[in-house]
């Protein structure tokens, strides 16, 4: 190598870790300008940069894989309606098409082309988590995907700057938060410019006049880097299921995993048929939980971009719930996508055993709560009014599992990433109160490295008015399983104060007066519970995480003290 290819190389390099701090400013402008609180307190985002063959140069670390994987996928499509040479500047482009982009409707995908000089460069993409779509609500209980809401095919939200003031007026006369819907539209497009602004005061800083050196360079790049990691498994063919609690019936999750020269390829033959009911996902979501449970062990270091995410090779039937066509019902998709990277990293268990964590809750509890007129059965509350009408979806999660030299995760969202919404900003924006937020006490599994704990929340209504929840919990009937000698987790619960069992799923009313009690399940454990430290099962004895009876039954040891 020359001197001056060197240079270049390190220029390069430079220039592609400036690309990443671009994108994560984009992410952080969208977390700062948003209505909802799933995207300002819980993350649940994505943001990056495209060449403009719609290829994935950089995301931003702030984010999901549902949506960052998904959304390097979607900008093709944004490409095949709308090429780039049809593009001017201040356009941007939109759609919450589950096919099209993150899954399911309640996800809009935002598109906008950066111009240097009168000429397209690059495109920047952000999704978001909004609020309410209309429809049934953030909830399982639909049948087809019609009935889940407004649905926009990828379309213009603004023409050389100028908003679509239609498509404005359909969203807000269709959803129930229309000020917080149409706010987060407009936090997507902001996102975005700010994105394109930076990119451009970089590629004047660096004298660049195109993109596409740079793009090649940090594409062949990491696609090298990732396949080298996956030359350096036993290659061969690895087989895992796992079964799920499902709505009407269990689902069983079947996977092989073939590991290669040319990369990997994940078949997800053998798994369950489409549901009657909205959980079913998408192709795009399949592959981008599925591929990051792959990343989560191989390439980990590697930058997530189209270089990276090529060697990797996900596949299902079309007509199971891992391909779900047109018009199944996918609002609660990530009752399953999110499973998906616990399956992936069971096939990997047997080609990497020493990486691999145990299996956690997986999907998270987000909670669908709603309240006022005919929302909760018969809106009876002790002569009162139903209450003031209200949506909100809470982000919570159960434990992970226990990982390699280390305990689980305790009430942490894995896979997907996102955080715990603060009970004070949802007691804040509607009239709840969170009167219990507390660990569970022996939900993790027992082993080595025990498994995170859940968590337990008791929810009512501020004005003792009855309320409805969309329910979206899994892990009720089928626990996370340990690994290598590791207990199951235990697995979760949903009931009221009063005492009555609810479903995992679908919308049910919590009378006027009466609590809602969510106690989420715990991950698996890891390794033989007899070799786990007696100071640690001292350690979680005085935490409180485990009980005297739990310690001596699954350790043989009841010793708090040092």
């Amino acid at each position: 190598m020359t001197q001056a290819s060197a240079l270049e190389q390190v220029q390069r390099q430079i220039m592609w870790n400036r690309l990443l701090s671009v994108v994560e400013e984009q992410a952080q402008v969208l977390i700062r300008t948003a209505f909802s609180t799933s995207v300002r307190e819980a993350g649940d985002l994505s943001a990056g940069v495209f060449d403009l063959q719609g290829r994935m140069l950089a995301q931003a670390v702030t984010g999901t894989p549902g949506h960052v994987n998904a959304m390097a996928a979607s900008v093709g499509f944004f490409l095949d309606r709308f090429p780039a040479d049809t593009m001017a500047e201040g356009d941007v482009y939109i759609t919450n098409d589950p096919w099209l982009g993150t899954g399911h409707t309640h996800d809009f995908t935002v598109v906008t082309p950066t111009f240097l000089d009168g000429r397209i460069v690059a495109l920047f993409a952000s999704t978001s988590h909004v609020v309410d779509v209309g429809g049934r609500g953030f909830g399982a209980d639909a049948s087809q995907v019609y009935e889940e809401g407004l649905r926009l095919p990828i379309m213009v939200l603004a023409k050389r700057g100028v908003m679509n003031e239609s498509l404005l007026d359909i969203v807000r006369a269709n959803v129930r938060e229309p000020v917080q819907v149409e706010g987060d539209l407009y936090s997507l497009a902001v996102c975005n410019e700010t994105g394109c602004r930076r990119l451009i005061e970089m590629m004047r800083e660096f004298e660049l006049d195109t993109l596409d050196a740079l793009a090649e360079t940090v594409i062949e790049n990491s696609r090298q880097a990732m396949l080298e990691e996956i030359r350096a498994l036993p290659f061969g063919s690895y087989d895992n299921a796992m079964r799920i609690d499902g709505y009407e019936r269990p689902i069983d999750l079947v996977a092989r995993m073939t590991i290669g020269e040319s990369g990997i390829d994940v078949d997800f033959t053998g798994t369950s048929p489409v549901s009657a009911y909205g959980i079913n996902v998408p192709l795009t979501y399949t592959q981008a939980y599925a591929s990051f449970g792959v990343r989560c062990v191989i390439g980990g270091a590697v930058p997530n971009n189209a270089g990276s995410l090529a060697p990797v090779r996900v596949s299902a039937p079309e007509g199971s719930i891992l391909n779900a066509p047109e018009p199944c019902a996918v609002t609660a998709r990530h009752l399953v996508g999110q499973m998906l990277p616990d399956v992936v990293l069971g096939c990997l268990y047997q080609a990497k055993p020493e990486a691999v964590p145990a299996e956690g809750t997986s999907c998270l509890w987000i909670t669908a709560l709603l309240g006022g007129h005919g929302v909760a059965g018969d809106n009876e509350s002790g002569g009162d009014p139903p209450g003031q009408p209200f949506t909100i979806s809470m982000f919570h999660a159960g434990g992970t599992g226990g990982r390699p030299g280390q305990d689980g995760l305790s009430a942490t969202a894995f896979p997907s990433g996102v955080r715990n919404t603060p009970v004070e900003v949802n007691e804040t924006i509607a009239p709840l109160i969170v009167w219990r937020k507390e660990y569970r006490r022996d939900s993790g599994g027992a082993g080595e490295h025990r498994g995170g704990t859940g968590q337990v929340m008791e929810i009512a209504h501020a004005q003792g008015a009855p309320f409805a929840v969309s329910a979206l919990f899994d892990r009720i009937l089928h626990p996370p399983r340990g690994r290598g000698g590791g207990a199951k987790g235990v697995c979760g619960r949903v009931s009221l104060g009063s005492g009555a069992e609810l479903s995992g799923k679908g919308r049910q009313t919590i009378p006027a007066g009466d609590r809602l009690i969510l106690e989420m399940p715990g991950g698996g454990g890891l390794g033989d519970p007899n070799k786990r430290l007696a100071a640690l099962v001292a350690q979680d004895l005085r935490d409180g995480l485990i009980s005297p009876e739990a310690a001596e039954r699954d350790y043989g040891r009841v010793d708090e003290g040092d």
